[in-house]
């Protein structure tokens, strides 16, 4: 059966239209369905001077491969007219409206998987309506407890005990039980979703040499150890709490499926130096596959046709070869 794969184009005055029109550009053995404003995707492709042939998707149709240069898609109109490289407020609730339609559409099954082009977080709020990311909207979204962000480069995987807090609230945000929940979701969508049977994770310490014995800190003696002792008498296989600045070292790295980072700027570094343009954002925990590019809306390329699709479509990829 062949999948369908929706995408939403993000910020439309960045960079999403761009790389959604450029990964059109190849075949995919999924149908891709783009929901976004048709207006901006065309306008797009002629600023880039590429062939886009857009064709309005219904569920009645049947999937088909992508073909090269064609792109299905779900109209949902801008507010306003946009103009690459310039943020409007204006057209903050057309982004929302289209995560809220593809998200829809993965949750009643009339698609496979969710891939998401980058939004500006900045300009939502500045238009009065509260968002962190993708990660939390899609959270409340889909109703769940609790999810977890994995970014991806090729065999290197980090996920977060927390995501977009200030340094200031992490500590307080990690407790046994968020890094318990945290660790099953990780663990158990290892096995169901990246096909590893017996997941090994290597879990991060909070301070600077993960406490150094209580001196630097005391989360990992209080907190994060007796976290995972009780996961380890469950069976889970977890490595540390290890001090972030050693822990990703070779010999530690090819006996580890993944790691667990303690805030956003710990781990996601080191992740993005090793694939920065290539890695992939996934939202574990959720009903649905959803998978994102590892970068933002580069407001400065947009329409330039300097900007790079390589994140994009790793992140279809991995929707097409994880999506139920």
């Amino acid at each position: 059966m062949t999948k369908r794969i929706v995408i939403t184009a993000g910020e439309p005055a960045g960079i999403g239209p761009d790389i959604v029109v450029m990964a059109a550009q190849k075949s995919w053995p999924a149908q891709l369905i783009c929901v976004a404003d048709r207006d901006v995707l065309a306008d797009r492709a002629r600023q880039l001077q590429l062939p886009l042939t857009l064709q309005p998707w219904s569920l009645s149709q049947p999937a088909t491969p992508h073909a090269p240069g064609v792109l299905s898609f779900v109209h949902v109109p801008v507010s306003q007219a946009v103009q690459p490289g310039v943020l409007n407020t204006e057209n903050a609730g057309y982004v929302l409206a289209t995560l809220n339609l593809a998200t829809d559409l993965c949750a009643n099954n009339d698609a496979d998987a969710l891939v998401t082009a980058p939004v500006q977080k900045s300009v939502i709020n500045d238009a009065g309506i509260p968002f962190s990311g993708h990660t939390e909207f899609l959270q409340a979204q889909c109703n769940v407890q609790k999810v977890v962000m994995l970014l991806a480069a090729n065999t290197l995987r980090v996920a977060l005990a927390t995501t977009h807090l200030p340094l200031s609230k992490v500590p307080d945000a990690i407790t046994q039980d968020s890094l318990k929940q945290v660790l099953h979701i990780l663990h158990q969508e290892l096995k169901s979703k990246m096909g590893i049977s017996a997941p090994r994770i290597t879990v991060l310490g909070l301070n600077p040499h993960a406490g150094e014995g209580g001196h630097l800190g005391r989360e990992e003696i209080e907190i994060i150890a007796p976290a995972l002792e009780e996961l380890r008498a469950e069976g889970l296989q977890l490595l540390g709490p290890l001090p972030a600045d050693t822990a990703f070292n070779p010999d530690i790295r090819a006996n580890t499926d993944a790691y667990l980072a303690m805030y956003h700027d710990q781990g996601l570094p080191v992740l993005k130096f090793a694939g920065f343009g290539e890695a992939v954002n996934i939202t574990l925990g959720l009903p649905i596959f959803r998978s994102s590019v590892d970068h933002g809306t580069a407001l400065s390329l947009a329409g330039a046709g300097t900007a790079s699709s390589g994140s994009l479509e790793a992140a279809i990829q991995q929707a097409i070869i994880h999506a139920a």
